[in-house]
């Protein structure tokens, strides 16, 4: 049986580039359904989705549209319209994967498509803006996003090698998928979430390493915003068992204004789904931000770390760990399964340690004790550990008090059903 990819492209600006795409793709012997996501002028290749399809699966009239002349709606209805059309692809096994290609309207709309599909779904998109900050595309996603190096405005002896170079590599993607090798997890290996910055990796990989040879498989989380973001989304669709989040640093840069915010609802999918947690203050001593040029004014004055040339770290004021307590305490209050908080009285990070430049002992203890005011009365297990959060007594604590946990649920292996 043919693969069949689907194909997302402005057909009224975008047609030679969108056929050379569909034609190198029908090389390596794909199927390619045409998506029309143009709204002004007449396409210029047939469709098979048409654009007044697209719009009509938004609710919207194409006529209606087009006369409106606002381009931001326009992206947003046709976006939405080839989302739904692509759900129902998906959703009926018709197409294996999906390419988009454009400029920052046509990234955006195979944006709103692809964000939401299957992890290991291949999803692609060629474009301009590929080599810029690219996280309000990707997401939590797993996009592949191919930089064009000019613009997607025709055929050139340039554009031609990254079209080609975009449409082979998608194509391998796809094309991988029958031989891809087979890492679902089984009903008697649980799997973990852990989360981890540079400063908690001690902790982290001790944790891990005993988790695993209990018969764990551990999945490990850059706590960098995104990673924070992805962890949770993947933790609300059922891929983990139970929860290592030791390093919950980003809570202190939503609070602060930092530069790596997971959002306001990290800390939310273990608690609302039931999934037993275990969970630390790791790195919540510091606030991040980019080069120093980039830390903004008001901050002048503060404790500052310059970790590399574009990272720079700022020691929070006792004032702020009071706020990023109560914020974690609230959040692990929301906990309907299994939780306990594991409080490293000697310090956070390896920043945060006697004799470091974040060892400021009562900005700890105001962190500490904002925690646990916030979770007094609730059903969230509290222990204060005398060690550091990279000292092996606690990773040991953490990891060990994990695994009873694991022994009283049952594994759900839920990553098997989304591999």
């Amino acid at each position: 049986m043919t693969t069949t990819v689907a194909l997302i492209a402005a057909l009224d600006t975008k047609a030679d580039d969108a056929g050379y795409i569909r034609a190198r793709l029908r090389e390596h012997g794909l199927r390619v359904h045409l998506i029309d996501v143009g709204v002004l002028d007449e396409p210029l290749l047939h469709a098979d989705s048409t654009r007044e399809e697209v719009a009509d699966s938004a609710g919207m009239d194409l006529g209606v549209l087009r006369r409106r002349h606002d381009r931001s709606s326009a992206v947003d209805v046709m976006g939405a319209g080839a989302r739904r059309i692509v759900e129902d692809l998906v959703a009926t096994e018709s197409i294996q994967g999906v390419f988009a290609l454009g400029g920052g309207a046509g990234t955006t709309i195979g944006s709103i498509v692809m964000r939401d599909l299957p992890l290991g779904f291949p999803k692609a998109i060629l474009s301009t803006v590929a080599s810029g900050n690219t996280a309000n595309y990707v997401g939590t996603s797993d996009i592949v996003m191919f930089p064009s190096i000019v613009d997607v405005a025709g055929l050139n002896r340039i554009s031609s090698v990254t079209y080609t170079q975009a449409a082979d590599a998608f194509a391998g993607m796809v094309n991988g998928l029958s031989t891809r090798p087979d890492v679902s997890p089984t009903a008697d290996r649980p799997l973990v979430a852990a989360s981890m910055f540079g400063v908690t990796t001690q902790a982290v990989m001790c944790a891990k390493s005993i988790l695993e040879n209990a018969g764990c498989e551990v999945v490990v989380f850059h706590a960098t915003g995104t990673g924070g973001r992805t962890m949770e989304r993947l933790i609300s669709e059922g891929y983990f068992d139970a929860v290592l989040d030791l390093t919950t640093t980003e809570w202190s840069d939503e609070v602060v204004g930092g530069i790596l915010s997971a959002g306001p609802t990290r800390l939310e999918s273990a608690a609302r789904h039931g999934v037993p947690q275990v969970v630390s203050l790791g790195a919540t001593d510091m606030v991040n931000f980019g080069a120093p040029d980039t830390i903004p004014g008001t901050f002048a004055n503060r404790l500052l770390y310059h970790h590399n040339a574009e990272n720079t770290l700022m020691r929070v004021t006792s004032d702020e760990a009071r706020q990023i307590g109560e914020a974690i305490g609230r959040k692990l209050r929301l906990a309907t399964g299994p939780c306990t908080l594991l409080i490293p009285l000697r310090g956070t990070s390896a920043l945060d340690a006697e004799g470091e430049p974040f060892d400021r002992p009562e900005a700890r203890r105001d962190l500490f004790d904002a925690v646990k005011s916030s979770l007094d009365g609730s059903a969230v297990t509290v222990i204060d550990i005398d060690q550091h959060i990279n000292d092996e007594v606690f990773a040991t604590s953490a990891a060990r008090l994990l695994l009873d946990y694991l022994s009283h649920v049952p594994y759900t292996a839920q990553a098997s059903n989304h591999a």
